[in-house]
């Protein structure tokens, strides 16, 4: 991404986020959805050494014909739509998620997951960081995450930026970055400083690509597709759900005495509200 031009850029992210799209759409629609010219398409075709668009477009269709029939729906699912108009908003809310969370562990691929759960094991301090919304699944891996990996720190903490939590990062630690489209420029330029200091990156995002100003090691794919105006953040949830179980499976006895010794002090100091007893 870097090597190319703006306009190409623009184009090569909209194939790399909407692959079924540009798969099916010709060309004139690919331009218009992209944002860019025909010629534009043709041009990155033979940057790529592709001998025609069409031969750029053909991987992309041959995909789409091994993609797997949809799963039945359930029976509760279908009985929703039939409730009237909340029923029909509730049933398209459900099956959305449930679509999502699907997809988004679908494009989890287990050789990768062994490198990033090695990585995180390895690295001196495992930074997380996200903003806005996303910051509340920033907060949610480390509250489980850091009961498995002590090294996990949340950032910004307090009222600094990300970027100062990372000064005195290096090639010994990890930065883990949440953002989806639009693309926080906090996070973004966290990500670019943490590459800058020789830290490791990986990112939860909905692309491969958010800016060309940095490139990740690891990119855990998750979609966040809703039926509102907001992204739907529950296949992001699944994901960094499984990569608390990998953590936890690999460290072992040391994670779940961790964990216990947690839960042991909360019982102590009566985090939890319980019910009064009955005389």
């Amino acid at each position: 991404m870097p090597e190319l031009s703006p306009r190409l850029q623009l184009v090569a992210k909209y194939i790399l986020d909407h692959p079924s799209d540009f798969g099916l759409d010709p060309i004139r629609k690919t331009a218009h959805k992209s944002g860019v010219s025909t010629y534009t398409l043709v041009r990155l075709a033979a940057h790529l050494g592709f001998a025609s668009y069409d031969s750029l477009r053909e991987p992309f269709r041959m995909a789409l014909v091994d993609t797997a029939s949809p799963a039945p729906q359930p029976g509760w699912l279908e009985s929703l739509s039939e409730k009237g108009e909340i029923g029909k908003t509730q049933a398209e809310a459900a099956q959305n998620s449930l679509a999502i969370v699907s997809r988004s562990l679908e494009h989890q691929n287990p050789g990768q997951i062994a490198r990033i759960v090695e990585m995180l094991l390895e690295a001196r301090t495992v930074y997380i960081t996200a903003v806005r919304a996303s910051y509340g699944l920033a907060y949610y891996l480390h509250y489980m995450g850091r009961m498995a990996l002590p090294s996990m720190q949340l950032i910004p903490r307090h009222m600094s930026s990300a970027i100062d939590e990372l000064h005195n990062a290096s090639k010994e630690d990890v930065l883990i970055a949440i953002t989806f489209d639009p693309y926080s420029r906090e996070t973004v330029e966290a990500c670019a400083f943490a590459r800058e200091r020789g830290a490791k990156l990986i990112l939860l995002s909905d692309s491969e690509v958010i800016s060309s100003a940095f490139q990740a090691d690891e990119v855990m794919l998750v979609t966040v597709l809703s039926p509102h105006h907001f992204a739907c953040y529950s296949g992001a949830t699944a994901v960094i759900e499984a990569l608390v179980s990998h953590l936890a499976k690999q460290i072992g006895p040391d994670a779940i005495a961790r964990i216990k010794s947690y839960e042991t002090l909360r019982n102590k100091t009566n985090a939890y509200s319980t019910a009064p007893k009955k005389h």
